[in-house]
């Protein structure tokens, strides 16, 4: 007989209308010693920034089973607002970084140019950062050191960042960022190369990009992995963030125009290692509306992807996929017509094939 291979299991962290009216936008990591956290947004409405929106967390220790009660990670009065979570964390240190935007008066579309820290109208880069394994937080604005003072909004792609493996940048923190500049969206990579004490912006990638996720491929070189309709856009860098190639439409992935995730299956496997070729993707496959959140494998650093399953069928919305620990894989995402905020898990083996 075939081995059993475990289901999909479905866990909902956050139901619009219990205790927030909705909950948005998905972030999880795994910390250093093996607890998972899951952050999003709770919000007054379906709107974004701005808007009086609060960044929660919730934290497992069993392996993403069962969750800790909600806790608040940024909040203020009105009308201040935090959203768009996303983890990056240091492996080296074990320091938890988790950035947002932080708005008052204008959000991504109407901010205005400049860099001032107190300005209302300025869309800020904000981010928490946590010592004791996502227990307590402090809060740091890093507006000035990212943003051209030419720009307009930026905020943090949410989900979760990587940390460079490998090669000559190899301990380098970076965390995508949406840019709004010269009525444009761009896409740029802000990176750390000092555990997250100074952080600077890379160069822009586009115009025509949207949130965006990165991946570092088996040689070093990274992947920038745009949201963009009717397919996702592909951009390489060979210098750790700082420039990348042109965009190209990647057809094998088909979009509506939704967040999405592109993680490394193993991060660690040596470059002669098939495992160290593996890649996961996340999204809604549909060119026109969002449903049908798939799993994808590639077994080539995203030259094909030949494995592909059904998460949810039908509607749902933003997704980030992280490596839990023995095996197993986390899609936090949202479920159906933004009602939850649910985390699936799932083994490698429920994917159904492997690479060879």
């Amino acid at each position: 007989m075939p081995p059993t291979v475990d289901p999909v299991t479905r866990l909902v962290l956050a139901r619009s209308g219990e205790g927030a009216p909705v909950y948005r936008i998905p972030a999880l990591t795994v910390t250093n010693a093996g607890t998972v956290l899951a952050s999003y947004d709770a919000r007054p409405s379906g709107s974004d920034l701005p808007s009086h929106i609060a960044v929660m967390l919730r934290r497992s220790t069993d392996g993403g089973r069962t969750f800790a009660p909600p806790v608040t990670v940024r909040a203020d009065s009105a009308p201040l607002g935090f959203g768009d979570p996303s983890f990056v964390v240091d492996r080296m240190t074990g320091r938890i970084f988790l950035f947002y935007a932080a708005g008052a008066r204008q959000g991504f579309f109407g901010a205005r140019a400049g860099t001032g820290a107190n300005d209302p109208d300025v869309l800020q880069a904000d981010y928490s950062y946590s010592d004791d394994d996502g227990r307590s937080w402090r809060h740091r604005r890093i507006t000035a050191q990212i943003k051209d003072s030419a720009w307009g909004g930026l905020f943090a792609s949410s989900g979760e960042g990587i940390q460079l493996r490998r090669g000559p940048h190899a301990g380098r923190l970076i965390q995508q960022y949406a840019v709004r500049f010269r009525s444009a969206n761009w896409a740029a990579s802000a990176y750390s190369d000092d555990h997250g004490e100074h952080w600077k912006m890379g160069a822009l990638v586009g115009p025509g990009s949207d949130e965006n996720k990165v991946v570092e491929l088996a040689d070093g070189t990274l992947m920038l992995n745009i949201r963009a309709k009717p397919t996702r856009r592909v951009a390489l860098s060979s210098d750790g963030g700082v420039s990348w190639s042109s965009p190209q439409d990647e057809p094998l992935l088909p979009d509506p125009g939704n967040n999405g995730s592109i993680i490394r299956l193993a991060p660690d496997a040596p470059t002669q290692d098939a495992r160290a070729h593996m890649l996961l993707f996340s999204n809604t496959e549909s060119t026109n509306a969002r449903v049908n959140l798939t799993v994808k494998l590639s077994c080539d650093d995203g030259r094909s992807w030949p494995v592909r399953r059904t998460i949810e069928a039908g509607p749902a919305a933003y997704s980030t996929l992280t490596a839990l620990g023995n095996g197993r894989i986390g899609l936090l995402y949202e479920g159906g017509d933004y009602a939850t905020i649910t985390l699936a898990t799932f083994d490698e083996r429920w994917l159904g094939a492997g690479c060879r």
